[in-house]
């Protein structure tokens, strides 16, 4: 078996490129490969298009790399905590494709299981089915580039719509285990979307919090076999990286102050 193990996380993104596509794990706050975005943002890579749930938020994740204008176009269904992503949509500035949450999952998926397109009822009757959902504006607000209609089929008298799937030139994911193979285990809400976008990418680079050797892993506890991973990082609990933040703090009111 390979080892997978690079040194550093500027190592593992080294050979990402201008203009490449990536799809990068997570869901909210939750298992977002921190690490690997930051070193990818000190290398300076640009013209990047991004497929992810969200794309971070002002200072953290993906907006990191949004702030700086390093993301071209991005594949997305909830934006909604970003107001540097609104402002440089609406001023034309980025390309964003909407797409529903259950299909955008199902199209990283589809694509790491080698299936082109597949049919769902999500999005029919809509603009997502029927075209013309905006894509990009210009500096005065107007429409640029919308998207095209898709093809619609009836299936036992329900009509569903074609969708491509998603095989984007890398995948950044975050797990809290790994071995030197490759092997993954995700804990929690980061289940969301890491091994989809694993599966999806030609060349999936995962930081790992805790690294075991090889048979370290209990075989029925693994998420995602090795064989979708090509390089592994160690990022462990206490590294610069390391940091959990919390999306919407709520906090109890003290007997005191109600």
């Amino acid at each position: 078996m390979i080892d997978k193990v690079v040194a550093s996380a500027e190592q593992a993104v080294a050979d990402i490129g201008d203009g490449a596509s990536l799809a990068v794990g997570g869901f909210g706050l939750c298992g977002i490969p921190v690490a690997l975005i930051d070193a990818l943002h000190r290398q300076g890579t640009r013209d990047l298009t991004t497929i992810s749930n969200n794309c971070g938020v002002d200072d953290w994740g993906l907006g990191i790399l949004l702030a700086d204008g390093r993301i071209r176009r991005t594949i997305s269904s909830y934006v909604g905590e970003n107001k540097e992503f609104a402002r440089q949509f609406l001023a034309g500035e980025l390309e964003v494709v909407l797409t529903p949450q259950g299909t955008l999952a199902e199209k990283l998926r589809a694509g790491g299981a080698g299936i082109p397109a597949f049919f769902t009822a999500a999005g029919v009757g809509t603009l997502v089915a029927e075209g013309g959902l905006p894509q990009k504006y210009d500096a005065e607000g107007n429409v640029v580039l919308a998207s095209s209609p898709k093809e619609v089929r009836t299936f036992k008298g329900a009509d569903y719509v074609l969708e491509e799937s998603l095989t984007p030139d890398f995948a950044l994911v975050h797990a809290q285990k790994g071995d030197m193979h490759g092997n993954l285990v995700f804990h929690a809400t980061a289940m969301n979307f890491n091994p989809l976008c694993a599966m999806a990418g030609r060349v999936t680079i995962a930081e790992v919090e805790e690294l075991v050797e090889p048979g370290g892993l209990d075989p029925e506890h693994v998420h995602l076999p090795g064989i979708f991973v090509q390089r592994v990082v160690h990022v462990p609990p206490g590294s610069p990286h390391s940091e959990k933040r919390i999306e919407k703090r709520t906090v109890a009111a003290t007997e005191e102050a109600s």
